[in-house]
């Protein structure tokens, strides 16, 4: 009985609003529809006058006149199923009591009988007949299936305008790249051109110096020919001469270390900044890490026991984190000191000699160092040993695994320090670090981690 009323029911619903049909209309592919949905389907819908269940196109494209006959079998078939489905709730029984479920609690949302609803049970209840109850049931899903198809009819707008973009985002967002794309390229070319300059002008200043070199030796040797009285009336000028020259030695020689402003790099990088802490018992007696291990400080009468800092790592504080895989960045406050060491340490390297492989413990570092009042900054291993103009306030490490890349950046300026690449890890990277050796005298301060969600530029110094 019950799957024949569900076939009874689904002859007589509209396919469109899902309810009886009301003033149904039959199309030449003999689908029925209520009037106002097929006169809305075809007024909304991609394909005029099309079936919306089969998408067949009539060959008269006229509005159909009402179905009267449909119309009057679904009035017969509503009434029928109304009859059958209180025959069929009328053999409902309520299982405590053997009687008739004829009301409906509206608290529990459950059918009950008349005893049920003496019971202290439901004494506090809002109780209403089943019709009652079921008439305002079918209102309320009459009012939401109304709501929905307001709703599914939106969605069928909106992806009609989504198939149909009024702006071409791929094309803005694909020039938006290709205009940065110019932009960079630009920027290398002018930065590769002040380099060249730079380059050209070392090579005049080392020339320059090697040519008066040359004429202070021309000199020297022509002032020993010289009789001993004329000597003696030259030699003052001649030695404040040769003061002077050697003096310029160090800034003509040693070079400086080149500022290369790359725009947009620090925030790029910044995607793949790591919250870094220290690991308190990797600390020399020399070193005092603070109590949330963000900060290292050199205590007084530590010094480097070599000129090889690789080979003096019980001086170093080593970070609780390790890397084997994917690509880290963060970022250290050296603002409070004049000497300090960053890098990495990995367990085993790979170095390769022809075709075979070695393993080796090793550290890659970024030493900073003060003469006198010049800042030195060099790399152990690799080659750069470099005077900078000032003290680095803010330093960057940005480490890719897969590739070997460890990378040093000049916060303040967005610019590259020095880069090592293709390195063969095969073990875990742990960040090391180092605040010192402090200079004789001077009072050092802290070697901080900075924050994840920090954002500093080179305003934030300036007061410094």
């Amino acid at each position: 009985m019950a799957a024949a009323m569900e076939k009874l029911q689904r002859e007589i619903t509209c396919a469109i609003c899902r309810s009886y049909f009301s003033e149904p209309v039959t199309i030449t592919c003999g689908h029925s529809f209520c009037r106002v949905c097929l006169s809305w389907s075809w007024r909304v819908g991609p394909t005029a006058f099309s079936c919306p269940e089969c998408r067949q196109v009539p060959v008269v494209r006229e509005f159909p006149a009402v179905n009267v006959r449909l119309a009057q079998l679904t009035d017969l078939s509503r009434e029928l199923c109304s009859l059958l489905l209180q025959s069929a709730e009328g053999q409902h029984q309520c299982g405590r009591h053997k009687k008739a479920l004829k009301l409906f609690c509206e608290d529990d949302q459950t059918p009950i009988c008349v005893r049920c609803s003496q019971s202290p049970e439901h004494g506090a209840h809002k109780l209403s007949p089943v019709e009652e109850a079921a008439h305002n049931c079918r209102e309320k899903i009459q009012h939401l299936q109304s709501h929905v198809g307001n709703c599914l009819k939106e969605a069928e707008e909106l992806l009609a305008q989504e198939e149909r973009p009024t702006v071409d985002w791929d094309w803005m967002l694909t020039g938006e790249y290709n205009r940065l794309h110019h932009i960079l390229m630009e920027e290398q070319s002018q930065c590769l051109e002040r380099m060249q300059q730079e380059e050209r002008a070392r090579q005049d200043r080392l020339s320059q110096h090697k040519q008066t070199l040359q004429d202070l030796m021309q000199e020297l040797q022509e002032a020993g020919d010289q009789p001993n009285m004329e000597l003696l009336q030259e030699v003052k000028q001649l030695l404040g001469r040769s003061g002077s020259v050697l003096s310029q030695r160090a800034k003509a020689v040693i070079p400086e270390l080149r500022e290369c402003p790359i725009p947009g790099m620090i925030q790029m990088l910044s995607q793949f900044r790591v919250d870094i802490t220290m690991v308190p018992t990797s600390a020399s007696p020399f070193l005092t890490i603070s109590e949330d291990k963000r900060s290292v400080k050199a205590e007084e009468g530590w010094q480097l026991e070599t000129n090889h800092p690789e080979d003096d790592i019980h001086h170093y504080v080593f970070a609780e984190q390790a890397f084997n895989s994917g690509r880290q960045y963060w970022e250290v406050d050296v603002t409070q000191l004049s000497q300090w060491i960053l890098g990495i340490h990995t367990p085993y390297l790979r170095k390769k000699r022809g075709r075979n492989v070695d393993s080796c413990a090793s550290m890659f570092l970024l030493c900073c160092v003060k003469k006198e009042e010049d800042y030195y900054l060099q790399t152990h291993p690799g080659s750069l040993d470099h005077r900078v103009k000032g003290p680095v306030l803010r330093v960057g490490v940005y480490l890719e695994y897969s590739s070997g890349t460890l990378a040093f950046y000049n916060v303040l300026q967005s610019s590259l320090i020095y880069g090592f690449s293709l390195i063969l890890f095969t073990a875990p990277v742990t960040p090391i670090f180092c605040p010192g050796p402090p200079l004789p005298g001077a009072k050092a301060g802290p070697m901080t981690l900075c924050p994840v969600d920090s954002h500093l530029c080179a305003c934030c110094y300036s007061c410094l």
